[in-house]
């Protein structure tokens, strides 16, 4: 069976998913957030830089769980228009 090729909207969205996963990683290290999710280094690294644009629910899943994110605010952030993410990550001030 052929793989067929990924969107630009789906590039993107992988490319947004690994931004926002490696945002509330935060301070920690990469392998042990990883280890931690059940996953090796280089995935989760691939996930955070947009290599990896589609990986399983289940991996979202386990990184939500480790980094103690919410599957429901991560898909809200996820399907937000551009424009709404602009306005919601601009500075105050």
């Amino acid at each position: 069976m052929v793989r067929l090729p990924l969107s630009q909207e789906q590039r993107d969205y992988g490319r947004r998913l690994g931004a926002l996963l490696r945002e509330a990683r935060g301070d920690r290290s990469l392998p042990d957030v990883a280890v931690a999710a059940g996953l090796s280094a280089e995935t989760l690294r691939k996930i955070e830089t947009g290599r990896i644009v589609t990986p399983s629910f289940t991996v979202v899943a386990g990184l939500c769980r480790e980094l103690e994110l919410s599957l429901d605010e991560l898909a809200r952030t996820l399907t937000a228009p551009c424009d709404e993410l602009a306005v919601e990550q601009r500075p105050a001030g």
